[in-house]
């Protein structure tokens, strides 16, 4: 995978100088929407009245708007008529085919903002050709308290303006990594994208073995969540590898090693290996449908 460095970024501060001038317009109000709507006002990023939304007829954008004073719209021909610089496309996939046709006329000169799993580029020029400029990204669900991380990629090289402008959106869910090709976005969906599923997974499986020794359920449950949550804090915070942090603390000959010993035999990295790689072709199987 090709990371550009220099676009690595962790919450950067909001350019006012860059931002003041923008408007930008959501097309769905779910988790993701909701989580980017209100860290971007908390931050001081967007004002209420410069972020409009609209969603299907499923009572989520009336529901944004009366938490955080954004404006609402009933349909997406209204919210484009607000003419965003910038429009999110936070909607389901499948929704895509459903917008109106005269969008593809009325974007002209918009940024568009794809955070939708699967669809790609070309996909995305086709609905939006007269587009300044197109992104499409890849966020996770620890986005929704911030905690996230999203791979994202331009279609065509960005002004300064525009990609300060993604930077800051995208980074209202965590961390951001700017990719430099297309398939990268299928690679970091098998890594980050589908990852905290692994590790929700690997969470029913530490608590159901806490169970099988003997433990009572609602105590495997906490030593469970709440091993994972430390070591992950501890992972955050360390400059060490964390198979430094693993060695630290699996002792010669001790219960750690033999934990590990046979993790090692049933071959644990082949197998997370294995499930990446089948996440990862899904992915761009549904990218080319």
């Amino acid at each position: 995978m090709t990371f550009s460095p220099e676009r690595s970024l962790h919450n950067p501060p909001p350019n006012h100088n860059f931002l003041m001038n923008c408007k930008i317009g959501f097309i769905g109000a779910g988790k993701m929407v909701s989580a980017i709507v209100t860290s971007l006002i908390r931050s001081g990023s967007f004002q209420a009245n410069e972020i409009t939304c609209c969603s299907a007829n499923d009572g989520t954008s009336n529901a944004l708007s009366l938490e955080t004073g954004i404006h609402r719209c009933e349909d997406v021909a209204e919210l484009i008529g607000k003419n965003p610089n910038l429009l999110v496309l936070g909607c389901k996939p499948q929704q895509l085919a459903e917008l109106p046709p005269e969008i593809a006329k009325s974007t002209e000169g918009m940024i568009i903002l794809s955070i939708m799993a699967g669809i790609t580029l070309t996909r995305l020029k086709s609905a939006f050709p007269l587009s300044r400029n197109i992104v499409r990204s890849m966020p996770n669900t620890p986005g929704q308290i911030g905690a996230g991380i999203t791979g994202f990629l331009f279609d065509s090289n960005p002004t300064e303006v525009d990609r300060t402008t993604i930077q800051n959106v995208l980074s209202s869910l965590g961390q951001v990594r700017e990719v430099t090709n297309e398939i990268d976005i299928d690679r970091v969906t098998a890594i980050s994208g589908s990852g905290p599923a692994y590790l929700f997974e690997f969470a029913c499986a530490l608590e159901q073995a806490g169970k099988e020794i003997g433990l009572e359920t609602e105590l495997a449950k906490d030593l469970a969540l709440h091993t994972i949550v430390g070591a992950a804090k501890l992972m955050e915070q360390s400059n060490n590898h964390p198979e430094e942090l693993r060695n630290q603390v699996t002792s010669p000959n001790g219960t750690t090693q033999a934990a590990l010993e046979s993790f090692a035999e049933d071959q644990l990295r082949e197998i997370v290996q294995r499930a990446a790689q089948a996440a990862r072709d899904r992915s761009i199987e549904l990218s080319n449908a």
